[in-house]
């Protein structure tokens, strides 16, 4: 099937790619595999895989903290911490990383692949800086002028990233933010170093600003953001510019949420809908199964069926970190033949 991923910065770039994506992690710790069954299951659009299972460096925020430019990060009891130069952790996080293009450099290779398209996904900054501590223990989403320093080092760092990723594969870059924190910063639920308060929520002018900064820094590739709370923020996300905004759709209820998914596709903006099982839920799962709640999504909100095929991707619910090896390939294949059946539905549905 075939979808127009268009950039809004330059609308006259149209690029062709097959609907179907991961979100980004796996289970284990083998990044060969990892990458070789990335690029097998996913040819059109393939992943840099995330393997979270080896510790520090290797998780979402680690792994996003190693990109920063001219900011440190170092390990503590209570997670991560601003460091004044790069320590051990620090540079752990940058080779893990280092090494994981170069696992995805070779499973292209030896695949023989030559996708247009690929993806690299990174926390996005107010997940970022709120799972981050300054030196005297606040969360860096905090302190204004920490809040400036720290998306513009994201951004910045995000840039050259994925300027390297598109050196190497030579093609497009779509770089994927991950925002599961982001409804909780906006809601003032993130609780205080002493945990008997809460950080004061973030008003949504400012989250959206941030989010445009960094956003903007990478006017050269299309942006996911990618939220996997039961009511993502939609509007916001829509408004800050991404060009795609990732949800877990098997979450999805109520009148509110629904109206926003009909306004960000009349705006244009492609939905990377959540819908295969990221975990084995231990019955059989058929394409029908994972395939309706598309279709019925887009005739509830009177949408033609087509709008599955031109404005949106499919992916695993979530990360597929907590997956056995079997069902990654199962949700995988899943994800691909789903992506499909959105250009030819089958005779029944």
């Amino acid at each position: 099937m075939g979808l127009d991923l268009s950039c809004p910065q330059d609308s006259g770039t149209i690029r062709r790619v097959r609907g179907a994506t991961g979100i980004g992690s796996l289970p284990g710790t083998d990044i060969d595999e990892a990458a070789r069954i990335v690029v097998g299951e996913l040819p059109e659009l393939p992943h840099v895989p995330e393997l979270p299972a080896r510790g520090v460096g290797a998780d979402m925020i680690g792994r996003t903290a190693g990109l920063l430019v001219d900011l440190a990060i170092e390990v503590i009891t209570s997670g991560y911490r601003v460091n004044p130069r790069p320590g051990r952790d620090h540079r752990r996080a940058v080779d893990l990383l280092r090494g994981d293009l170069d696992a995805f450099d070779e499973a292209l290779e030896r695949a023989g692949a030559q996708p247009s398209v690929v993806k690299v996904q990174a926390a996005g900054p107010w997940t970022l800086m709120s799972n981050i501590e300054l030196m005297r223990g606040h969360r860096v989403l905090t302190d204004r002028g920490a809040v400036k320093e720290f998306s513009e080092s994201l951004a910045e760092g995000l840039r050259l990233h994925a300027a390297e990723i598109a050196k190497r594969t030579k093609a497009k870059v779509v770089v994927q933010l991950d925002e599961p924190g982001l409804p909780a910063v906006l809601q003032g639920l993130l609780p205080t170093p002493s945990k008997l308060g809460t950080v004061p929520a973030v008003p949504e002018p400012d989250a959206r600003g941030v989010l445009a900064t960094v956003i903007e820094a990478l006017a050269d590739h299309e942006v996911i953001v990618h939220c996997c709370a039961p009511h993502p923020p939609l509007t916001l996300l829509r408004e800050a510019g991404a060009t795609a905004i990732a949800f877990d759709a098997t979450l999805i209820k109520g009148a509110e949420v629904l109206d926003e998914i009909g306004e960000t596709w009349e705006a244009g903006t492609t939905l990377a809908l959540g819908l295969v099982p990221s975990t084995d839920p231990g019955t059989p799962v058929t394409l029908k199964d994972v395939g309706l709640r598309a279709f019925t999504l887009v005739d509830r909100l009177g949408f033609p069926r087509t709008m599955l095929a031109e404005k949106a991707l499919v992916t695993p619910t979530c990360g597929l970190a907590g997956a056995t090896s079997s069902w990654v390939k199962r949700s995988l294949s899943l994800t691909r033949d789903l992506s499909s059946a959105f250009l030819e539905p089958p005779e029944g549905w």
